[in-house]
């Protein structure tokens, strides 16, 4: 894995997000209200809307757009045939990391 550094865990709220730019691309960035981090893509694939601007409840993050809710640690839509991907994420030293092996696939 190749871990670059997409900024502090205290720039997204407790049971919020944001879309954060890397040099790869945009993610949505969720913190859990359990202090949890998850990155997905940023836009629901059923009318694009911009899941950084969803509500997060539990591990899973509601489109602003038409409800539809994404499990956010596996991408699956509930009830739906449908995901978003999903990146591998940690945090050190207060700092989110994300893996940007998957970023340049997605990329690509």
């Amino acid at each position: 894995m190749s871990w670059i550094d997409i900024g502090a865990i205290d720039d997204i709220p407790l049971r919020g997000a944001r879309k954060l730019r890397t040099h790869l691309g945009c993610v949505a960035v969720f913190r859990t209200d359990r202090d949890e981090v998850f990155a997905t893509g940023g836009t629901c694939p059923h009318r694009g809307g911009p899941l950084a601007e969803g509500i997060v409840h539990g591990r899973a993050v509601t489109c602003p757009l038409h409800n539809w809710v994404f499990d956010l640690e596996t991408g699956q839509a509930r009830g739906e045939d449908a995901s978003i991907p999903t990146y591998p994420v940690r945090v050190e030293r207060g700092r989110i990391l994300i893996d940007a092996t998957l970023l340049r696939r997605a990329a690509a």
